[in-house]
């Protein structure tokens, strides 16, 4: 059998369906409840044929952080996709039951990783869902070796709140804020209601819904267009939200509109927003 290829960074609810039983493929459900709403996801009891759970929450963040969703050590990263089965020529694709929410935070990390080999499924289940493919029930035993997966790339990707202090002024540096308006605004309630309300100084409010329809990626054309009018050619783009999920929407949509120079503020808002040291704006 010939070696699976991706196609890009995104990949259809029909390609992947054309290419199920490819012993090269791992399917990975990477769901996690949404923060802004009350529904976790799609509430349902069948998943893509052949998935598996990237846990997100317990196995794939940082355990001893007292943030939330915190990038995990490359080592715990390693040793949980060995667990998952995953091996180094494997060919990844992730989704989510939303449609696309927690499936780029999970690409993100392959990617930064040094796994190359990762595509966000485009729509998620739901666009599966409704092109009625097939599905199987969940909780089935799934039985799997162990993978060999290693770490290819432990290169930086995430920049720290005191790195953010000094590259909010920088005129070369520009940080693209994922979260609502009203949120970003302050005049809508955070989640977290330990937090602040407002935004880093000198960020720019991009929400993670801008970039999307119906729950699948916009083209790269009209993604394009959006940052073009950000007026972001050349510079270093550090994307932030709430807590570093839906940043990697926004994230994934600059490299699909071809820029590069790409970091991610894994401590975001529930960091910032509850230092009692650094300047808000509204």
């Amino acid at each position: 059998m010939e070696t699976l290829q991706l196609p890009g960074l995104l990949v259809s609810v029909e390609w992947l369906h054309q290419h199920l039983d490819h012993p090269e493929l791992i399917i990975l459900d990477a769901s996690i409840k949404k923060v802004t709403s009350a529904q976790a996801s799609l509430d349902n009891d069948v998943q893509i044929p052949g998935t598996r759970f990237f846990d997100i929450k317990k196995s794939f963040s940082d355990q001893n952080s007292y943030l939330p969703n915190m990038l995990p050590s490359a080592e715990d990263f390693e040793k949980n996709c060995k667990e998952l089965g995953i091996n180094a020529n494997s060919k990844i694709v992730v989704y989510d039951t939303i449609g696309m929410y927690s499936s780029p935070r999970a690409w993100w990390m392959f990617s930064r990783m040094g796994h190359t080999n990762v595509a966000v499924l485009d729509g998620g289940f739901l666009e599966w869902n409704k092109k009625q493919l097939p599905t199987e029930i969940k909780g089935l035993t799934a039985i799997f070796d162990t993978g060999n997966f290693q770490i290819n790339d432990r290169s930086k990707c995430t920049v720290t709140a005191k790195e953010i202090l000094f590259e909010m002024n920088d005129p070369n540096t520009l940080i693209l804020d994922a979260r609502s308006s009203g949120r970003y605004k302050g005049i809508e309630p955070e989640p977290r209601s330990d937090l602040k309300g407002g935004h880093i100084p000198h960020s720019i409010n991009l929400p993670y819904a801008t970039v999307l329809e119906e729950g699948k990626m916009l083209p790269k054309e009209k993604l394009q267009n959006i940052f073009d009018d950000l007026d972001i050619a050349n510079k270093k783009l550090i994307f932030s939200c709430g807590s570093g999920i839906t940043a990697c929407i926004i994230l994934l949509a600059a490299q699909l509109a071809g820029y590069t120079n790409l970091w991610i503020y894994d401590g975001s808002w529930t960091e910032w927003g509850q230092l009692t040291d650094v300047p808000i704006e509204f």
